[in-house]
């Protein structure tokens, strides 16, 4: 396996578009990175230049001790795992996960070979070496049943384990994974979640996966990238970026439901206003705002409960409620605020009730209001 470090790569298109600016990011050896963000947010292009399948306008890639700009994706030893599986639909499962090997033999020296009588005893030392690696990838992603069929005949998650297996026989360096859940259903992308942690375990290798599934992100990944127009906002590990989101849009980004923002000023006696909704902040907890500051106040949705009027931050009218089981979402409106709650189960409200909430403001979080919307300091 290999360190990957990218030293403020950039790529720009015809015309000026530029898709990565800046990029910079050191991926430890055997670390699962996640590069996750909206769409067009520059992601899959970064992937893509580290992999050599798109030229880098400018900065640097060195995996482990080699700088490889200019080497050739084949020669980059990356293997790499599509949205599509990709599969050859006239060979079976074994077949597929040794072709790229089968491809690969070496021939250089066949002419040689043949001449000393050894070529065919060499060819069959190879290919038993293909065959070992094959069953061994087989065998991790328990496909060894399944070895004679054809795509047509497995699941979609039975085919994305024999695309995951085509990229573990190479025994590259990194393993490059761009979205391969998106096409799962539901309930495969959560089984999906837990073959590749389980794979990334077994194998120790250095992984640099891309979704746009903030949720597939959070439960993948040692740390996430999160990425805005080619920009990356804040790398860490996932807990960090919950709960100290370095600007509102990772804060947006990164949670289900998402954060919920209120715009406003801090009046006297440190309480927040914004429009009809008061909110008197922890004394300190904000020591460098002050009087007439214009800030967005940040809550998530389980931060919030349910209480009597007499105790409410925020009262509105139900107008979507979602029953979750163990769990229920609900979204109030009070004139031009809206607010999503996560409450506990059974609560008997319903869509037009009237609710009140209290946001536990020891886990809330203020931001400036302008470009960056950096999140503001807490003591």
């Amino acid at each position: 396996m290999a360190q990957v470090r990218l030293e403020s790569i950039g790529k720009t298109y015809p015309g000026g578009v530029r898709a990565v600016d800046g990029v910079s990011i050191l991926i430890e050896d055997g670390e699962f990175i996640v590069l996750v963000g909206p769409s067009g947010c520059g992601k899959s292009t970064t992937l893509r230049m580290i992999a050599g399948l798109e030229a880098i306008t400018d900065g640097e890639i060195r995996i482990g001790d080699r700088r490889v700009n200019d080497v050739a994706a084949r020669d980059r030893d990356i293997a790499m795992v599509f949205q599509d599986y990709a599969l050859y639909p006239h060979m079976t499962v074994g077949r597929n996960l040794s072709f790229g090997l089968l491809r690969r033999r070496q021939y250089s020296s066949r002419l040689r070979s043949l001449l000393s009588g050894s070529y065919r005893a060499n060819r069959r030392k190879e290919t038993g070496a293909i065959s070992d690696r094959v069953a061994r990838a087989a065998d991790v992603l328990g496909l060894g049943d399944l070895l004679d069929r054809h795509p047509r005949e497995l699941s979609g998650g039975q085919r994305q384990r024999v695309a995951l297996g085509r990229a573990i026989v190479r025994d590259p360096s990194v393993f490059l994974l761009d979205e391969p859940l998106s096409n799962l259903d539901a309930k495969l992308r959560g089984e999906m979640r837990t073959e590749l942690r389980r794979l990334h375990r077994q194998l120790g290798a250095t992984m640099v996966h891309v979704t746009h599934d903030q949720e597939e992100a959070m439960t993948l990944g040692d740390r996430l990238v999160v990425m805005k127009d080619g920009i990356v906002q804040q790398c860490g590990p996932p807990v960090e970026l919950y709960r100290e989101p370095v600007n509102r849009f990772v804060a947006s980004f990164i949670g289900t439901p998402e954060m919920n923002f209120l715009e406003g000023v801090i009046e006297e006696g440190g309480v927040f206003t914004s429009g009809s909704v008061r909110i008197e902040l922890p004394k300190g907890r904000w020591p460098s705002v002050s009087v007439g500051q214009q800030v967005t106040l940040g809550v998530r949705p389980e931060h919030l409960e349910r209480v009597a009027d007499s105790d409410a931050m925020f009262t509105g009218e139900a107008e979507v409620v979602e029953q979750l089981g163990d769990r229920t979402d609900v979204i109030l409106v009070n004139g031009n605020h809206r607010m999503t709650a996560r409450i506990a189960s059974g609560s008997g409200l319903r869509e037009g009730d009237s609710a009140s909430l209290r946001a536990d403001l020891s886990q809330a979080h203020l931001f400036a209001v302008d470009d960056g919307e950096n999140r503001i300091a807490t003591k």
